[in-house]
């Protein structure tokens, strides 16, 4: 753990348990934004992270090639997921994820270099618990949600059209099974 500005950064780049072994090199960086720094202990452990994130990373077109994945996972307060959110998605709101994914799809990108694997994924921690309230969810199930459907648009995954969206949310629904977690 180090401390930069104001916020904790915890960065590791060992692999996975066997049982949910990504087929490239993960590096994962877990960053509490200033809001949560008295949060201590973290509600959710970096191991328990790691393993949401690495089951997203056994397979898929976007992995074909790539040499390894990159992944920041930033839990901050309402404000600064307003600020968010309005600066990148001009709606004046916290919301529960955002995801900014390294090489965007919509991006031309070369066929003879992989396109890199990975995104800074933000997740509003007041919005997520607010939501697994209002939805009656264990608000830990909840977080491992957001965190796989964020590492999927990292991957290239999109739910812009129903075609999309209806594949996307099986491979969710499939690899939240994998812990046990319920079809969100």
């Amino acid at each position: 753990m180090k401390k930069q500005s104001g916020l904790t950064v915890a960065t590791a780049t060992k692999r996975p348990a066997a049982q949910h072994k990504p087929i490239v090199t993960l590096s994962l960086t877990v960053q509490w934004g200033e809001e949560l720094q008295q949060l201590v202990p973290r509600p959710i452990s970096h191991g328990q992270l790691r393993r949401w994130v690495a089951c997203t990373l056994q397979d898929g077109p976007a992995l074909r090639g790539a040499a390894g994945a990159s992944f920041t996972l930033r839990f901050v307060g309402q404000t600064e997921g307003r600020s968010l959110n309005r600066d990148f998605r001009h709606k004046d709101y916290a919301t529960n994820v955002l995801t900014f994914p390294h090489a965007p799809s919509d991006v031309p990108w070369p066929a003879e270099i992989p396109r890199p694997v990975g995104a800074d994924i933000v997740i509003c921690w007041p919005v997520v618990l607010e939501e697994a309230k209002a939805q009656q969810k264990n608000w830990v199930h909840h977080v491992a949600h957001l965190v796989i459907h964020g590492c999927l648009h990292g991957q290239g995954y999109d739910h812009e059209t129903e075609e999309e969206a209806a594949h996307m949310e099986s491979l969710e629904t499939r690899l939240l099974k994998r812990f046990r977690i319920a079809d969100p």
